[in-house]
Formats: C-alpha cells, sequence, structure tokens
C-alpha cells in the first residue's frame, strides 16, 4: 500500500514540475499562437478529467475567433498527420504528457 501511495505522490510531483506548455511544432503568427496557448491550457485546466470537453472548448473558441473549420485532438499517446492550412497549426504538450494539437482545415 505504501508503494502505490509513494507512486502516486511522484506522479503528482511531475506533473507539478512539468505543468507549463511545451510547444512541439506550430506555424501560427506570434499573437495568434500566444492566444491559442493560453486557450489550451485554460480549457485543459478547466476540464482537466474531461479531454473531450476541453477539445470542445477550444474548437468553438478558436471558431469564433479566427473563423471556422478548427479541430482539436487532446490526449495522450496518440500519432497523427494531418493536411492543414498555412499557419493555422499548434502542436503542444501540456502537463507533462497530455498533448494537444489545433489546426485549420477548409
Amino acid at each position: 500500500m505504501a508503494e502505490t501511495a509513494e507512486t502516486k505522490k511522484e506522479e503528482a510531483d511531475y506533473k507539478r514540475v512539468h505543468n507549463f506548455p511545451l510547444i512541439r511544432n506550430t506555424d501560427m503568427p506570434d499573437e495568434m499562437r500566444v492566444e491559442t496557448m493560453e486557450l489550451c491550457v485554460t480549457a485543459c485546466e478547466k476540464f482537466a478529467t474531461n479531454n473531450e470537453s476541453a477539445a470542445k472548448m477550444i474548437k468553438e473558441s478558436m471558431d469564433k475567433k479566427f473563423g471556422s473549420s478548427w479541430h482539436v485532438v487532446i490526449g495522450e499517446s496518440f500519432g497523427f498527420e494531418i493536411t492543414h492550412e498555412v499557419k493555422n497549426l499548434l502542436y503542444m504538450f501540456f502537463g507533462g504528457s497530455l498533448a494537444v494539437c489545433v489546426w485549420k482545415c477548409s
């Protein structure tokens, strides 16, 4: 039992240390990138246990702010190959292992 509690403590410490956004790939203009990154962090914190709701919040906000046809994928351990409009892609990690991919495709 003590081993399980220690493992959970180590995992919580890991997530606390890595609780910042890490951008892996983007071609967005600086202003759009900063707004999108902040939106992703807010959504992931607000819906920490529900990735679907976080993705929906990000998509709806991006559609309102930057026009329609935005797509969002949030999760762990996934791969992807996408076609996107130039200057409309953000791929980042948050909280250690939670990946967020946001892109626009007409």
